[in-house]
């Protein structure tokens, strides 16, 4: 008989235990799901402007005017 207490008040405190664990999960799901959420959008807010700056610096007309402002600087220099 005793035995058998000892089982449903360890099965009954698991259960407990177990929707506790359970319920704060959850909450912890939907702030985690929002964060990444928000860190997935900054990602390809991020990418879209690499690749804008990558267009800019590898255009060759980029290029023309870096090497314009550097003969600038050398004839003031």
């Amino acid at each position: 008989m005793n035995i058998t207490a000892i089982a449903i008040v360890a099965i009954i405190c698991w259960a407990i235990v177990e929707l506790t664990n359970g319920a704060k999960t959850k909450k912890k799901s939907k702030v985690s799901q929002q964060k990444e959420t928000e860190l997935e959008q900054q990602v390809t807010e991020l990418k879209e402007r690499v690749e804008t700056l990558e267009k800019i610096v590898t255009d060759e007309k980029y290029d023309l005017h870096r090497q314009f402002d550097d003969l600038k600087k050398d004839k003031v220099a």
